[in-house]
């Protein structure tokens, strides 16, 4: 069976214009679509990238006193042990960053004093608590004392460091590779040591857009005196917000020397630091959906306009023995070399658009896995899009070619 895809061909090229723009068009729409869910896809993933917290669970508290009465070791103690006691309340501890904020301290640490040092590392000061609090899992050795948890830092004492501190598997690799990190010493910005005692995994810290969220370490210390204190808090399933109502309006009464500047779950911090992927998912869907609507309205104007100035063509040829089916395959033929050569185009573009955001943006090459869905999907659209017109073309009568006007 002939698909007349010479006579077809030829038809389009004594009317190349309409032709050309869609074909450009199907091209603009093929390397945005596939450039488009490659990027949105990485976003999905990064945002949804497993950080080992019970974040669902956890609420933030922050607390900061504001008169010269204000005793904070005493209020850490006060506020501790009221969350700690709260029915529904798995753990409770005073720590200097919230998690997955994108904001929070950190230290260099190397394996020698003299090491060069590459880049700062995220710490997070927790107590006894503080693992269970996050629902971290130690993969191995032990957790923190009571007795090792050392007092706050004063301002004439900033550079003090820790005996002991937790770190990530991910940073226990980075600093000493195909080794076991337990046992190890770490140094500190000021060459203060410090003995590895346990390891964590997985883990994400304060700093979830940074090029290496999972290297974080826990050191066991108290709060600074002078920076505002932040209570974290475990409840247990469904019970976050009852109990972050509860101990609001606890807090906020109990010490008049301090205020409560919020509670908020920890979800709204995880939220907030991703607010830019999320919104560059959703610009880049809304422009791709934008781009596909115009590409399709595109294919069908077109079909349909070839379908109006044809109708007489139509007819002689349904008058000569042309079935129905016979006109529909003509124009989806048609429909055809134009998206083909579209996505031709396309594909090109695509690859081109690819390798220039990666150079510039620093993003991965463009998976080839995507340029071949979106060719298939532009195919779909483009088939879609011509269907109706060439179903139209089908109904005109063999007596049309009998019409003078």
């Amino acid at each position: 069976m002939s698909l007349d895809i010479r006579p077809t061909l030829s038809a389009l090229l004594r009317n190349r214009t309409g032709a050309v723009l869609v074909a450009a068009q199907v091209a603009i729409a093929l390397a945005v679509l596939a450039n488009a869910a490659y990027l949105i896809v990485q976003r999905i993933e990064k945002i949804h990238r497993p950080t080992g917290i019970d974040e669902q669970n956890i609420f933030v508290i922050e607390s900061a006193g504001f008169t010269a009465r204000f005793h904070q070791r005493a209020s850490v103690r006060e506020d501790l042990a009221y969350l700690r006691g709260l029915s529904g309340v798995i753990a409770a501890t005073a720590t200097n960053s919230i998690p997955l904020s994108d904001s929070g301290d950190s230290d260099s640490l190397v394996t020698r004093p003299d090491a060069r040092r590459s880049g700062y590392i995220n710490d997070l000061e927790i107590d006894e608590q503080g693992l269970e609090t996050l629902g971290v899992r130690l993969i191995s050795g032990r957790n923190f004392r009571h007795e090792e948890i050392q007092p706050p830092r004063t301002r004439s004492d900033v550079s003090r460091f820790v005996p002991v501190i937790i770190v990530s598997r991910e940073l226990g690799e980075y600093l000493f590779p195909q080794q076991n990190p337990l046992g190890k010493q770490v140094f500190d910005a000021f060459n203060h040591t410090a003995t590895i005692i346990g390891v964590v995994d997985p883990i994400m810290g304060t700093f979830p857009g940074s090029e290496y969220p999972g290297r974080v370490f826990f050191e066991p210390r108290m709060p600074d005196e002078f920076i505002v204190v932040v209570y974290l808090v475990r409840t247990q399933p469904g019970q976050r917000d009852a109990l972050m109502r509860l101990a609001e309006s606890h807090l906020a009464v109990s010490n008049p020397d301090r205020v409560i500047n919020f509670v908020r779950p920890l979800t709204y911090y995880k939220n907030l630091s991703y607010l830019g992927d999320s919104s560059m998912e959703i610009y880049l869907l809304t422009v791709t959906a934008l781009v596909i609507a115009v590409t399709s309205l595109g294919i069908f104007a077109l079909a349909t306009f070839n379908v109006s100035t044809r109708t007489k063509q139509i007819g002689t040829r349904r008058a000569i023995g042309a079935r129905r089916r016979d006109i529909v395959r003509y124009f989806l033929i048609e429909n055809g070399l134009i998206t083909s050569a579209g996505v031709l185009a396309g594909c090109a573009l695509a690859l081109a658009a690819g390798y220039w955001l990666s150079v510039h943006y620093a993003l991965p090459r463009l998976d080839l896995y995507y340029l071949v869905g979106g060719v298939l999907a532009l195919w779909g659209i483009g088939l879609l899009a011509a269907w109706q017109p060439a179903r139209r073309a089908s109904a005109v009568p063999p007596s049309v070619a009998t019409r003078t006007v």
